[in-house]
């Protein structure tokens, strides 16, 4: 199958309001080229390796959408415009500029490899690409990645969210349930912590990537990955559920949640850009939680919820 990337280069205040303009049209796969975010990279020594050299501040970001060409394209570019010209209106200052082209499947699969290096999240993790060579620290918890074309390299905030939250939380012996788990990697990373994992994705790509990345980092006996729609292919319940996915799917597996999360149980919702964090905490109180924290990072939110007492 083809696919059409879309770019948008837009003022930077506006990146994750463009990736989240994306995620609710249902590309599978979003890319953001940021030089603020990659000279932060850079500069801090999060990434063991890079050959980027000075990277200059433009002000802007590009956001890239990838749409498979097939009969809804039309529909969902005719709506993407709509949105990029809402927000033009909001904030005409703005730079918001559109362009696409046509790309292989091979093309999608791998052109964004040489942005995805080693990088250090939290206290422990390392996350190593599968075609990177590095030298791990005696205390590093180390996830090998090949995200292929499903959403996940574990750089982007709201998956570093995560893992920062999983670290601190996750113990030996515990079960997590991960809905929407894309590329795998907060599933591994728990099973890493000791847990036993079951991961849900809807998307039979990020399905498929997942499982392989389970296989690559040797915890298939710890992580099981299932085809469904999130929480309805779930038996049983967790000390943790992740939904690491966007605001709106988030408010409806909330009707889900009292079935598969333990009494006990924490919830951790990420993927929620600023500007629905609140509808998001009213619908999780709405559904009997209390929230423990609230982090953000770059305009992105992780909630910590439990059943309210």
């Amino acid at each position: 199958m083809d696919w059409r990337e879309v770019a948008v280069t837009v003022s930077a205040e506006g990146e994750e309001i463009v990736a989240d303009l994306f995620y609710q049209l249902g590309c599978p796969g979003v890319s953001v080229d940021d030089p603020e975010l990659l000279r932060g990279y850079v500069e801090s020594g999060a990434w063991d390796y890079h050959d980027f050299g000075e990277v200059e501040l433009t002000g802007t970001a590009v956001v890239k959408g990838y749409f498979p060409e097939d009969e809804e394209l039309s529909e969902k570019l005719e709506k993407l415009d709509l949105g990029l010209r809402e927000l033009l209106e909001r904030s005409p200052k703005w730079i918001v500029q559109a362009k696409g082209i046509s790309l292989k499947e091979e093309d999608w699969a791998t052109a964004w490899k040489a942005y995805f290096k080693p990088t250090r999240i939290g206290k422990n993790f390392l996350i190593k690409p599968s075609w990177e060579q590095v030298e791990p620290l005696a205390e590093d918890i180390v996830l090998e990645l090949d995200p292929g074309m499903a959403f996940g390299t574990g750089t982007h905030p709201t998956t570093t969210l995560c893992l920062k939250a999983l670290e601190s939380l996750v113990k030996p012996g515990q079960k997590v349930f991960d809905l929407g788990t894309g590329s795998g990697i907060l599933a591994i990373a728990a099973a890493k912590l000791g847990a036993t994992v079951k991961a849900v994705d809807l998307d039979s790509v990020a399905v498929r990537v997942a499982q392989e990345n389970v296989d690559l980092n040797q915890v298939s006996d710890r992580v099981q990955v299932l085809r469904g729609d999130l929480g309805t292919v779930l038996k049983g319940q967790a000390e943790i559920v992740i939904a690491n996915i966007i605001a709106d799917i988030i408010l409806l597996l909330l009707a889900d949640l009292k079935r598969i999360l333990s009494p006990d149980g924490e919830f951790l919702a990420s993927g929620i850009i600023e500007h629905r964090a609140c509808d998001v905490e009213e619908g999780m109180k709405k559904a009997g939680l209390e929230i423990l924290e609230r982090v953000e990072d770059s305009g992105w939110i992780l909630f910590r919820a439990r059943w309210a007492k």
